[in-house]
């Protein structure tokens, strides 16, 4: 059942593959077996994050594939991400060694500031009062150095950003020693990030797209929120070529040079969303899919607009 997947090239020289699976929203109790599934499926990047709350049950499932003999530690690339109440530099290192221990890794492949915000440093990972985020003063870019210092120490072998806007990724270039290779941002064609993706592309900085099926299991949407995957254009197009709205979105994704993962617990859909690499859409059709483009973005974080960091206040 295993499918080849292509690898893209980071600016560190250092190769990953271009799709995975991605493990927002997998609730405890089904995110380990929906990665063994993956594993078997031929999926060998696995993207976390320490705020998803399933690290541990992900690390299980990973060493019970290495003990199966289904797959090395090295065939395997995990990406997790640095929550925004350790952006503190001090709390850097700490916080990848909580992922690490989680996992039950020595070194992750990937590490990503997850959002250009800092909250307040303590035991909530969502500080308030009085129903207010309470924010953390931390600029990113100092957060950023204390990031290179882990890939000194040989604790992830890359690092990256996530949700950065141009503005914020000039900024980060600026202080740089060590550049971020990947933004990790929501891309789909509702959302297509054309100008970033351009931009990120002319500082040599690959992007990962999250939610590329937009999502549609998102706690907050509302019953009357547009369905990307339930687009009659979308059902056409996978009527053409013998696929469905999901395969036609990840293929999209990926013919664009995009990272892409896609999160799934079920079985025939783990297997559905990689088998997208025996067909090409025509250039027509991927500049059809760009037209489909309308702001339609899901991860609006508008609760915390006022933050001097908030990222998604400008066009890219």
């Amino acid at each position: 059942m295993a499918t080849d997947v292509p690898f893209v090239t980071f600016n560190n020289g250092l190769q990953f593959p271009i799709f995975g699976l991605g493990t927002w929203k997998s609730k405890p109790g089904e995110v380990s077996q929906a990665v063994k599934d993956a594993i078997d499926a031929g999926y060998r990047h696995i993207d976390c994050a320490h705020v998803y709350g399933n690290e541990a049950e992900v690390g299980a499932a990973i060493m019970e594939k290495i003990e199966e003999g289904v797959v090395k530690r090295e065939d395997l690339y995990i990406t997790s991400k640095l929550w925004n109440t350790f952006h503190r530099p001090d709390l850097v290192e700490p916080s990848i060694k909580k992922s690490l221990s989680d996992l039950g890794l020595e070194q992750l492949d990937l590490y990503l500031i997850h959002f250009p915000y800092g909250f307040k440093e303590g035991e909530s990972l969502f500080p308030e009062k009085d129903g207010k985020t309470l924010y953390s003063d931390v600029d990113y870019v100092d957060t950023w150095k204390a990031m290179e210092q882990l890939v000194k120490k040989g604790l992830t072998k890359s690092i990256g950003i996530s949700n950065f806007n141009h503005e914020q990724i000039n900024r980060v270039l600026e202080v740089a020693e060590i550049k971020p290779v990947t933004n990790q941002v929501e891309v789909h064609p509702y959302l297509n990030q054309q100008k970033l993706i351009e931009f990120c592309q002319s500082k040599d900085i690959i992007v990962t797209a999250y939610s590329p099926l937009a999502s549609p299991d998102r706690p907050w949407a509302k019953p009357d929120d547009p369905q990307l995957l339930e687009d009659p254009k979308l059902k056409e197009l996978g009527d053409k070529y013998g696929k469905t709205p999901a395969q036609i979105l990840l293929r999209n994704s990926v013919q664009r040079g995009l990272i892409t993962i896609p999160k799934s617990v079920t079985k025939s859909r783990i297997i559905e969303n990689i088998s997208i690499f025996d067909f090409d859409l025509s250039e027509e059709d991927m500049e059809y899919l760009s037209s489909f483009d309308c702001d339609g973005r899901v991860v609006r974080m508008e609760w915390i607009k006022d933050h001097p960091y908030y990222p998604f206040d400008l066009e890219y």
